[in-house]
């Protein structure tokens, strides 16, 4: 896709991208191309609250608790409303879930029933807002296996690699919406001025190994010896294999994540005592990030097989993950494994 404009520097913004994508499919109807833009109106909603959050009363708690059992931030609430109420007439969908929720999310009778099924984390990294850290949504895109009429759960429990697109939204000091239909991962940060997402990160590439490791090591004591001795070992002086690695870690998984797709290396999230499974959910987390991830030449593994490969047994599964650089998730597992 050429993105040069005559004698000046690229100009594409996420509208014409996702046309453009539309144009190289025969027979596409333009409903994932309305599905998208719903997307990118509810992410600017969202951002608008975002960037007065300290100047209104939406910082802080509700009285909710959500499936997993944590207290719903405010803008949690919000962002979760916001996507769906962006989402539900559009006639894309025909059903939708989301994180903040312990059912699955119908489309409303008096609306029409589409082919794709949209699952959606609404406000990632919620335990950072009120410290003003980044934060984002991450939402996946399938379609849909029933018939026709209103989604059903088997809609939505399908395995990682069915997915027809991915994405996530970062708000931070700026605002990015990236994502990814399985030909390329591109990057579009908001200028404000105009209201639109310009392509500012083309095809992103994952290095093949990184240098930076991302865990939180304050739960190190409940890890596994295997999981304890990969992280040992990333914190050796080792020239030939470019050790030791630094350790960044912001607690938002989806910052984590975009940092680590950019410069290289591993963010890991293992079980332990606790949650042997991890606490990061399949569906809503791990799916859409892997198949990212992969998309821009990476990896990702619960720490014994492809995240894109595990057939969901729930709609809050609860899955370990080890994404990024290839060779640097191939080495986790070989330790996990015990194989080194």
């Amino acid at each position: 896709m050429n993105t040069e404009t005559p004698g000046g520097p690229k100009f594409m913004t996420l509208e014409r991208h996702i046309i453009e994508g539309e144009r190289e499919h025969e027979g596409a109807t333009g409903s994932f191309s309305s599905l998208l833009h719903n997307l990118s109106l509810a992410a600017k909603l969202i951002w608008r609250e975002v960037t007065k959050a300290g100047l209104v009363n939406i910082l802080g708690k509700t009285d909710r608790m959500n499936i997993s059992g944590d207290v719903i931030k405010k803008l949690d609430e919000f962002a979760d409303q916001t996507i769906y109420k962006a989402m539900d007439h559009g006639g894309d969908l025909c059903v939708m879930a989301s994180e903040e929720n312990e059912d699955i999310l119908q489309i409303p009778d008096d609306y029409p029933h589409g082919r794709y099924v949209l699952i959606y984390d609404p406000l990632d990294g919620s335990g950072n807002i009120d410290a003003n850290v980044t934060i984002g949504t991450i939402f996946s895109v399938y379609a849909r296996v029933t018939e026709s009429g209103m989604g059903t759960i088997e809609d939505v429990l399908q395995p990682g690699h069915r997915q027809v697109a991915a994405g996530y939204l970062l708000f931070g000091s700026s605002m990015m919406f990236v994502y990814c239909t399985g030909h390329g991962v591109h990057g579009f940060t908001l200028d404000p001025s105009v209201g639109e997402f310009i392509l500012s990160h083309e095809n992103i590439r994952i290095p093949k190994r990184g240098s930076i490791y991302s865990v939180n090591e304050g739960n190190f004591d409940r890890w596994n010896p295997n999981t304890q001795r990969y992280i040992r070992w990333l914190k050796e002086e080792d020239q030939a294999t470019g050790r030791p690695y630094s350790q960044r870690y912001i607690g938002s998984l989806v910052a984590d994540v975009h940092r680590t797709m950019l410069y290289g290396g591993i963010y890991c999230y293992p079980g332990d005592t606790r949650n042997p499974n991890g606490k990061l959910r399949l569906m809503y987390e791990n799916n859409p990030l892997a198949f990212i991830i992969e998309n821009a030449g990476g990896a990702a593994s619960d720490g014994r097989r492809r995240i894109l490969d595990i057939k969901p047994t729930s709609l809050h599964q609860r899955v370990s993950l080890y994404i990024g650089s290839r060779e640097d998730v191939r080495t986790a597992e070989e330790f996990l494994a015990g194989m080194r």
